[in-house]
């Protein structure tokens, strides 16, 4: 089978042959159809001290299972984070991280919509909505910012503000949802929000707090880093959330179960409705890692093997 490797930090993407893997105890090995790419994968290959697999969401068929499992059988179409090598014909797929494909929906809506629409869910869950309240989304074209304008929407928000790193994105950002769209250079962000869900981090943080109507809150949800002066939420009594999709997959997993059953209700109800930027061939990987690391991208950006 052929996967996508590197070398070196920050070194090329490159195809290799590899000899098909054995689902071990708990395993599924899928098929892929579809790959999602995300950017704290993209960082790995310009951050990670040494080389490591390239995973991710992955979508596919059931090709073999490993000892122990129960869910899945061969022929069941499955989505799910893989840890090992995603970028694959084949991966591996631990059960307990794996959920089907309803019969109506693709590989790539799969992978468009389940680990963004879940990290999407989970900060707009940790900011505790209330309806009618006032949204900010900041990375609101991205993979996940997009899904979050929606849900926001659905989960009754008065308004919705989307932040965007260039002003060619707003006409995207309104179609899926919101009625404002800013720049983060703009000096004022409109009228204060509720709440702010941050995809970005760094410098954004900043101005997304200045952006919180008084006991406001953000959830900051991106490995991007970055500081925030407790004088900034002192005189606004506002509050600093932090949100990690990881511990809720493998501290809370009824939850996060109970999470993906809504986004499905969502999409197929039409009240949810993932955007893919562009697809991808493994060949072109690195094509797919200069849309998400350049911020270019409108949606999910997606390989195909």
């Amino acid at each position: 089978m052929r996967r996508v490797r590197y070398d070196s930090t920050g070194g090329p993407l490159f195809l290799e042959e590899a000899p098909v893997p054995t689902p071990g105890p708990g395993e599924l090995l899928v098929r892929c159809e579809a790959i999602g790419v995300t950017l704290p994968v993209v960082r790995k290959v310009t951050e990670a001290a040494e080389p490591v697999p390239l995973g991710g969401e992955i979508a596919g068929e059931v090709m073999a299972v490993g000892p122990g499992t129960g869910r899945f059988r061969v022929g069941d179409r499955v989505t799910g984070l893989c840890f090992g090598h995603g970028y694959a014909d084949q991966a591996l797929l631990h059960e307990g991280m794996a959920s089907p494909i309803p019969g109506r929906a693709s590989a790539v809506d799969a992978v468009a919509l389940v680990r963004s629409g879940l990290v999407a869910l989970g900060a707009l869950e940790a900011a505790r909505p209330r309806k009618g309240e006032a949204a900010l989304v900041t990375a609101a074209a991205s993979g996940v910012g997009h899904l979050a304008v929606q849900l926001a929407r659905v989960r009754g928000a008065g308004r919705v503000v989307g932040a965007v790193s260039d002003a060619g994105k707003a006409d995207f950002v309104r179609s899926v949802g919101a009625d404002e769209v800013v720049t983060y250079e703009e000096e004022s962000w409109g009228e204060p929000v509720d709440y702010a869900l941050d995809g970005v981090g760094g410098e954004i943080l900043t101005p997304a707090v200045v952006a919180l109507t008084a006991g406001g809150r953000l959830v900051a949800y991106s490995s991007g880093g970055g500081t925030i002066r407790a004088y900034d939420l002192l005189v606004g009594a506002k509050s600093v959330i932090g949100f990690q999709m990881a511990r809720i997959a493998r501290g809370e997993p009824e939850l996060y179960e109970r999470w993906r059953q809504e986004l499905w209700r969502l999409f197929e109800e039409g009240a949810v409705k993932p955007a893919v930027h562009g697809e991808f061939t493994l060949e072109e990987a690195a094509e797919a890692h200069a849309a998400v690391e350049s911020r270019v991208n409108r949606g999910k950006v997606v390989l195909h093997p």
